[in-house]
């Protein structure tokens, strides 16, 4: 039955069987008894009755509250934002990460599945933010930016403290791959103490996560941005892989150096992607960052080793890092002191060049 809704209801407050029209008896034919009205069918009555009993049911359950009506409201994407307390990363979605989402809804003529917004008071820019569907946000936002106009943001209203609104988005987010573990560990790590007083077992509670893999994640969660910058993209950065990455960081001897090293691999990553060459894996990226401690303390013959005019090596150093250098005087060098003496300089020297060092 494709009729409006106020039609249907018309239909069903109206009686189900018309009164049937009686055919005009000819004056040429003798008068005859009323033909006997037929008998009602009892199909008939059983669909009326059940119709009905199904309305004042409905009916019923409306007025308990135990059915609810929502409301999907066809709103500008620009006069809605997006919640802070998200776990997607708005600036890093693009034209070819929402692609699939686009081409849906071009093809079914608009957005089809509402997403989550509540109403905002006191911002004159805005008058909803997005809880739940930050991707479908974009897409439209992109769509009408790109000849299509006269599309809308389809969304319900629901009315959700901050608490309860982290726990609807972070229930969505959970069934999105393009959710990264970083984006997640980091919005965990923003509502531990927004909503959960700093009690992580509270929060797992809440979340029905596990504790120790609620841990785990606000852990990758304190990888500092230099860090992540040496990965192509912050979604490369997964749980697993970089835990350990994290637990380094720890290191008070061991940081400095994965930090340099995460500089230069940012560098080296804008460089291929200024020339258009394929990022660094994020596999490779990760084994460098942890060898850079092990690096740091390179062999003393790479660093610096002085040779005698015997032939034989007189000096080297054997390691240097934040704690020193560790310099080796060989013996049967055939060196003199005064020569032994001027190497150490040189080496000193060197290890400066190199940006190791040893100031007092």
């Amino acid at each position: 039955m494709a009729r409006k809704q106020s039609d249907y209801l018309a239909a069903l407050l109206a009686d189900d069987v018309e009164e049937e029209s009686v055919p005009e008896v000819s004056a040429a034919v003798a008068p005859q008894a009323p033909a006997p009205a037929p008998a009602p069918d009892p199909r008939m009555q059983r669909a009326r009755g059940t119709t009905l009993l199904g309305r004042e049911s409905a009916l019923a359950r409306v007025a308990s509250g135990e059915v609810r009506q929502v409301t999907q409201l066809l709103l500008d994407p620009a006069k809605v934002r997006v919640w802070a307390g998200n776990a997607r990363s708005y600036e890093h979605l693009s034209e070819a990460s929402c692609q699939e989402l686009i081409d849906s809804i071009v093809a079914e003529g608009g957005q089809k599945v509402p997403a989550v917004v509540r109403r905002i008071e006191g911002d004159p820019d805005y008058d909803y933010e997005v809880i739940a569907g930050t991707r479908r946000h974009w897409s439209i936002s992109w769509l009408r930016a790109h000849s299509y106009p006269e599309m809308m943001f389809v969304a319900q209203v629901a009315q959700l403290d901050d608490e309860a609104a982290f726990r609807l988005a972070d229930l969505e987010n959970r069934a999105r791959k393009d959710v990264s573990d970083l984006e997640r560990a980091r919005n965990y790590a923003a509502a531990l103490k927004s909503h959960y007083g700093n009690h992580q077992s509270r929060m797992a509670e809440r979340l029905k996560l596990s504790k120790g893999w609620l841990s785990k994640m606000l852990k990758v969660a304190s990888l500092p941005d230099a860090v992540v910058a040496a990965f192509a993209s912050p979604a490369e950065v997964q749980l697993k892989p970089a835990y350990p990455l994290a637990q380094a960081m720890d290191d008070k001897l061991a940081a400095p150096a994965i930090l340099r090293a995460a500089k230069a691999l940012a560098t080296e990553q804008a460089s291929r992607a200024k020339t258009g060459s394929p990022a660094l894996p994020a596999a490779e990226v990760l084994a460098r960052l942890l060898a850079a401690p092990r690096a740091d303390e390179a062999p003393a013959a790479s660093m610096f080793s002085w040779i005698s005019d015997h032939g034989r090596t007189g000096l080297s150093v054997v390691s240097a890092n934040r704690q020193g250098a560790t310099v080796r005087v060989h013996a049967g060098s055939g060196a003199r002191i005064e020569e032994l003496v001027d190497a150490f300089r040189e080496a000193l020297v060197a290890l400066e060049e190199q940006g190791k060092g040893v100031r007092p």
